[in-house]
């Protein structure tokens, strides 16, 4: 899989974690990996940004791009007209992406919140970049309720634009799951219409890189490069049936 577009469900639920955790299990395997940001915002020129916390996490050999920054934390669009700047739009991201993968084994292009949040005065999406890509897109979604809704609501955006959701990563598993983070074990791939590829455990991000590079591969399935057992992880972590 030469790209793969990476978007939420929403904002902070833990995509750059998860991005993060897939560019470490390729590495792990010796694979050449790139994370590419279109569209940065919310940070100042002098803070590092998500691509490269990404890298930074997902070690050597990872390299992290961001196309633009905007100062403001707004939707792309939004932050680029009121910085007077110019926005970045989905041939843009596709274009940069193609590119990135003649000399990459691994392309994640990560998101700016939701699969439909603006990229340009023209309405263009994330998902319009995955299409122009021809790349599946991973969704990484909640943990715990009214996770269900919004994984659905992007499954359906995603497939009346001819994309299929390569699966569903759990950006940030709780070490103290209620009963709806655990229900939706089994619920949640329902909702995407796709396989539930992974949980990463919250708190992931501030692991030292070593302790992530060693981990991340125990939070995927083999899909993602990982080992990780959805069917034994519902077992350990899922409702008693009733």
């Amino acid at each position: 899989m030469g790209v793969i577009v990476v978007s939420g469900t929403g904002t902070e639920i833990g995509k750059t974690v998860v991005t993060a955790a897939v560019a470490a299990a390729a590495a792990v395997q010796g694979r050449k990996v790139a994370v590419l940001k279109p569209a940065q915002t919310g940070l100042s020129q002098s803070e590092p940004g998500d691509a490269q916390e990404a890298a930074r996490l997902a070690g050597p050999g990872v390299t992290g791009i961001e196309l633009a920054r905007f100062p403001e934390p707004l939707a792309p669009a939004t932050a680029a007209r009121r910085a007077g700047m110019a926005p970045v739009g989905p041939h843009e991201v596709a274009d940069a992406a193609a590119k990135l993968a003649e000399e990459h084994d691994l392309v994640l292009v990560e998101g700016a919140g939701g699969l439909l949040v603006r990229f340009d005065g023209q309405g263009g999406t994330l998902a319009d970049a995955a299409r122009l890509l021809g790349a599946p897109v991973l969704v990484v979604a909640p943990a715990g309720l009214g996770t269900l809704n919004a994984t659905a609501l992007t499954a359906e955006a995603l497939r009346a634009r001819s994309l299929e959701p390569l699966g569903v990563v759990v950006g940030s598993w709780p070490a103290a799951p209620d009963l709806a983070a655990r229900c939706n074990l089994a619920d949640l791939p329902e909702a995407a219409g796709a396989a539930l590829l992974g949980a990463v455990p919250e708190g992931s991000g501030s692991l030292a890189p070593e302790a992530f590079r060693a981990a991340a591969p125990r939070w995927l399935t083999p899909a993602l490069g990982g080992s990780w057992d959805a069917g034994a992880f519902a077992a350990d972590f899922g409702p008693a049936v009733r």
